[in-house]
């Protein structure tokens, strides 16, 4: 979590020594350089501290000051490995947003070692700097420290991390407390300090120099500029009794002065304000905007960001780097060490029925604005568009490209917001509509190949929610899904595994059961097991899903099948077998009357007949094909049929003929093409669909 900055408008304060402390370890030799062995990782130095010690602050403060002196010339890359309420982040998430950082392409489906491998990998040939905040284990780090030298690894922890070999630790306590009284000054003023010295001294003091409790003191000196210092030592000492936790008391006793400085500023806060500080813990990942504020609280947006920004600078909230996206305004977050106080409030002064309807709110807004993102996509003068353009100024995307830098900026929050609304449970049906929307406005914006990684995620965040409300059809759905983007990045054992997995969870319904959903599952099965090189196997599945065709009398899929039956039978050597299934393929396709796909399958019929060593046949069969394509003005099949004749009349031993063929076919090749003639799509060109294209004459172009 991240913590409170001891930052402001005057800069970073103190820490010299820790700085130099720290830059003075990336230059001691380690362990195994001092026992004669290669340095085999990069160095880690730790950051450690209480919450609210300013750790983050300063790992901050080094790296960014180590980025910009060039030593570490590829930058600094940035991820926190707690999520707010304590659970431990996964290695696979942070490595994979590490790997976004570096510009470096991460697969669909990764899990923790794949993409560990690959961050090592990308990290193998760069300095840079790895900022890994709020490590919960040693083993989080473990996993993510690069193989090389010349990376760094500033590691924010609470305490020590053994298990980790080499690691420079620096423990931070309070500021010295000349720099806790500047601190104090900047929200109470120099004046206030210098008419009562031992009164900053002793706020000093029960802040136990702390930098987030000095920055909250300050808040609450700059909320009151009526009040002395006197007044808020007064006020800070019974701080810790606003909260809920004083029944019990603090967990630890070093806690008790963040607890006071927060409770001072809490009990200050107008009741709106409070009931919305106490709601920003169910904000998604800890990351607040205005809408998510407006929506929590069920308050107008103007009035949310206001309030966000008076939070800010009382040390409430702390705003991100990131510029302001358009209609969002500025990104905020719940500081780390504020965290389990906001939570205690929320669940002592609201109602679980309140919360509810603030977490509903926010999911049903989030929706909106994803919708309008996609909408944002859409030709003008469509139906999105015009309802795009009749929604209130605050949730409207003027241009698709504002629209695209709302989603680039949003995206850790939105996945944030998806994976809480799973894990609760109470909110399927707008969880199922946030994933919806998400999906959408992913694939409309990046397309289905670049969004794989984020779709792969959402697909399995389906699965779950499938999985617990028993939606059999959703869940199959998900399973054939997430089968088809691991075959798209080669992990053909997972993908048949999710296959026959939905296979099942769709025949589940007996007679209810979808069979599209199902012949689409059986012919994926087929397809990877051609992809894994077992002909005989994913004929078997193409013709289940063949028989599956024919019964509900579909003309284009049973035609498609007998073409991929065809082509793998062919891989095999079964060339009869094959010869029937392209005559099949074409007699499907002449009933369908798709002249074109009934001419390209006689020519793969042809080629067939050609490996079989029946030249006459083959040619036969290529003149009719060829007679068929005649009709259809498409020059690429009839140059292809050209110059299959032609191989099948230098067969015969007819040279001359087969010269006429392939001059012909130069000719259709050469010639301009018309103007309105519809161009062929890639998929189309080939008799093998795509995505299982068997090239048969490069196994039997020999015989």
């Amino acid at each position: 979590m991240t913590e409170q900055t001891v930052t402001d408008g005057g800069g970073f304060l103190g820490r010299r020594r820790e700085l130099a402390t720290l830059r003075a370890d990336i230059e001691k030799a380690g362990l195994d350089t001092l026992a004669g062995r290669p340095a085999p990782r990069g160095r880690v130095l730790l950051v450690a501290g209480r919450p609210g010690s300013g750790r983050t602050a300063l790992a901050e403060r080094l790296a960014a000051a180590l980025a910009g002196s060039g030593e570490y010339p590829d930058g600094v890359c940035h991820a926190r490995l707690t999520d707010p309420g304590g659970a431990p982040v996964p290695t696979a998430r942070t490595a994979r947003e590490l790997l976004a950082q570096l510009g470096a392409p991460a697969p669909a489906g990764g899990d923790d070692a794949e993409l560990s491998d690959l961050l090592r990998e990308a990290l193998a040939e760069r300095r840079a700097v790895l900022l890994l905040d709020d490590i919960a284990t040693a083993e989080q780090l473990a996993e993510l420290v690069p193989d090389n030298r010349d990376c760094l690894v500033l590691a924010v922890a609470a305490g020590p991390l053994t298990g980790v070999p080499d690691v420079r630790p620096c423990v931070l306590g309070g500021l010295e407390r000349p720099l806790s009284i500047r601190l104090l000054a900047r929200g109470g003023g120099p004046v206030r300090g210098t008419v009562d010295p031992g009164a900053a001294d002793s706020l000093a003091e029960l802040c136990a120099d702390l930098p987030a409790a000095l920055v909250l003191a300050a808040g609450w000196l700059t909320l009151h500029p009526e009040h002395t210092l006197a007044d808020a030592v007064r006020g800070i000492a019974a701080g810790a009794d606003h909260l809920p936790l004083h029944d019990s008391g603090p967990a630890d006793p070093a806690d008790l002065p963040l607890h006071r400085a927060f409770g001072l500023v809490y009990a200050a806060l107008p009741t709106p304000a409070a009931r919305l500080l106490r709601l920003l813990t169910l904000a998604p990942g800890g990351l607040v905007d205005a809408h998510v504020a407006a929506a929590l609280a069920g308050c107008p947006i103007g009035l949310a960001s206001t309030l966000l920004s008076d939070f800010s600078a009382f040390g409430l909230l702390r705003p991100l780097d990131e510029a302001p996206v358009a209609g969002a305004g500025p990104q905020y977050r719940v500081p780390g060490c504020l965290d389990p106080l906001l939570a205690a409030l929320l669940r002592a002064q609201e109602r679980p029925g309140e919360a509810l309807l603030a977490r509903a709110r926010t999911l049903e807004r989030t929706v909106r604005l994803l919708r309008a993102c996609h909408a944002a996509t859409e030709p003008s003068g469509s139906p999105a568009r015009q309802w795009l353009s009749g929604l209130p100024r605050s949730l409207r995307f003027e241009s698709r490209a504002a629209a695209d830098r709302w989603l680039a900026a949003r995206l850790p929050a939105l996945f944030a917001a998806a994976r809480v609304a799973v894990s609760d449970g109470e909110l399927d049906t707008l969880a199922r509509r946030l994933i919806a929307a998400l999906t959408r406005a992913l694939i409309a914006h990046r397309g289905p190949d670049e969004a794989a990684p984020e779709l792969y995620q959402l697909h399995e965040l389906v699965l779950g929610v499938a999985t617990r409300l028993g939606l059999t059809r959703e869940k199959a759905a998900a399973l054939l899904n997430l089968g088809d983007l691991d075959a798209r990045t080669g992990r053909l054992p997972q993908a048949l595994t999710r296959y026959r997995a939905a296979l099942e969870e769709a025949r589940a319904e007996g007679d209810a059961a979808d069979p599209l959903a199902v012949g689409r599952t059986l012919e994926s099965i087929g397809g990877t097991y051609a992809e894994l090189g077992d002909w005989q196997r994913a004929a078997d599945w193409y013709g289940r899903a063949v028989a599956l065709a024919q019964a509900r009398d579909d003309l284009a899929v049973e035609a498609r099948l007998h073409g991929r039956i065809g082509a793998v039978l062919a891989y095999d050597g079964q060339l009869d077998e094959a010869l029937r299934a392209w005559r099949a393929a074409a007699s499907a396709h002449r009933r369908r009357g798709d002249v074109q796909a009934h001419a390209r399958s006689l020519t793969e019929a042809a080629r067939v007949q050609e490996y079989a060593g029946q030249y006459e046949e083959s040619e036969r069969t290529g003149k009719e094909a060829l007679r068929l394509a005649a009709g259809t003005g498409d020059r690429r099949l009839q140059a292809a049929l050209r110059l299959r004749l032609a191989d099948a009349a230098e067969r015969l031993g007819h040279a001359e003929r087969a010269a006429v063929h392939r001059a012909v076919a130069q000719t259709l090749l050469n010639a301009p093409r018309p103007v309105l003639e519809r161009p062929v799509p890639e998929a189309e060109s080939s008799a093998y669909p795509e995505g299982h294209a068997y090239e048969t004459q490069t196994k039997h172009g020999d015989n």
